[in-house]
């Protein structure tokens, strides 16, 4: 199969969709696989590291004329005319992205293969996991970093100074970036809140750090708690599905002047109602006297332990992908339900749902050509 490795061209992401040494593996298989030049400078892999692993070096549209793509992000407007019909293999958040995304992948008959609604034989989802992580772990480090007084924040630094434990982290969600957003936080010593709907997982997170507490995630607790919170971290996640918005404009409203929200699930939509999409180059603004930092590709600003970790996790896929095609993600139950788009319809329900295209809903398997 011929795969292509186009460049990230989404505001400052350096992240790249495969290591060299993955594209050894493809190309060690048998397949042609094409890099576009340059796609791997911003994580630290030059032209002659994928030189060596077997690639051939092209540019945009030759690597997007692939077969089957591999990225990083969703393709922007000014990619969609590269779309024709090909497997692309990305994150693609289609429920909180631009809705025009959705049309063009159908117009075009593109089989969209989502990282984050891939899943493995638990039902667990391994391709997000990884760049959840990476964005849970960042989540206390820009929150701190925005509480700084020359920031405009409230100039509390979450820790402990001399014995005396400073700060007020909430983190609503204990999926995994919660739990390694709360490992982050309690590691600087601040008391950490994680609100969460399983109270059976309050043993699980203890273990993380004994710092940590376990609440129940509703409205009156919430609202009380963030009254007096230096740093919420939104990190909600409905699978496929838009986030809801659990915190509201209201309760961002009592929160005190100068706090911060780290809204993770921005992806999706955002978990927090007056939160809206932001970059690395744009990354806060300022709404209810809170500053709000909803970036949407968080893992982008550390894209060399992104890339590792990321391909990692999805090489095993694509070469299972490249090496059966349609047939793979047909043969796989977990793999298939990361398909969200295929010959102009919709395949995966909590997408259509969410995009008002319940109507042009089909099944994979009934969509697949015999």
């Amino acid at each position: 199969m011929r795969i292509g490795v186009p460049k990230e061209i989404k505001n400052n992401e350096n992240r790249v969709g495969m290591t060299p040494a993955g594209v050894g593996t493809l190309a060690a298989a048998g397949h042609e696989v094409r890099v576009e030049r340059g796609a791997g400078l911003g994580a630290g892999f030059t032209d002659d590291d994928y030189a060596s692993g077997g690639a051939d070096l092209v540019d945009a549209a030759t690597a997007w004329g692939a077969e089957l793509v591999i990225k990083v992000k969703e393709p922007l407007a000014s990619e969609y005319g590269y779309l024709r019909g090909q497997l692309v293999f990305t994150y693609f958040h289609l429920s909180g992205v631009d809705p025009k995304l959705t049309e063009a992948l159908l117009a075009s008959g593109t089989t969209a293969i989502a990282y984050e609604t891939v899943e493995d034989a638990e039902g667990r989802l391994p391709l997000l996991a990884p760049m959840s992580a990476v964005a849970g772990s960042m989540a206390p480090i820009m929150g701190a970093y925005y509480l700084a007084k020359f920031n405009g924040g409230r100039g509390m630094l979450p820790g402990e100074i001399l014995g005396t434990t400073y700060g007020n982290v909430v983190i609503v969600g204990d999926g995994v970036v919660g739990r390694h957003a709360a490992r982050v936080a309690a590691a600087l010593g601040t008391r950490v809140v994680i609100f969460g709907l399983h109270p059976s997982r309050e043993h699980e997170i203890k273990r993380i750090n004994e710092r940590i507490e376990y609440a129940l995630s509703n409205e009156q607790n919430l609202s009380r708690a963030l009254e007096e919170t230096d740093l919420l971290v939104g990190a909600t996640l409905i699978r496929g599905a838009r986030a809801p918005h659990v915190v509201s404009a209201a309760m961002v409203g009592r929160m005190p002047s100068g706090s911060v929200i780290v809204d993770v699930s921005i992806d999706q939509g955002g978990c927090v109602e007056t939160s809206r999409p932001t970059s690395h180059a744009d990354p806060v603004f300022v709404s209810r006297g809170v500053t709000h930092y909803c970036v949407t590709n968080m893992p982008g600003a550390y894209p060399r332990t992104s890339t590792f970790a990321l391909t990692e996790a999805t090489l095993p896929y694509a070469v299972r992908i490249a090496a059966g095609g349609l047939d793979a993600l047909a043969a796989d139950a977990g793999l298939a339900k990361g398909v969200n788009t295929h010959a102009g319809f919709v395949c995966y329900r909590p997408v259509a749902d969410a995009l008002g295209r319940a109507g042009n809903y089909r099944d994979f398997a009934n969509s697949k050509p015999a």
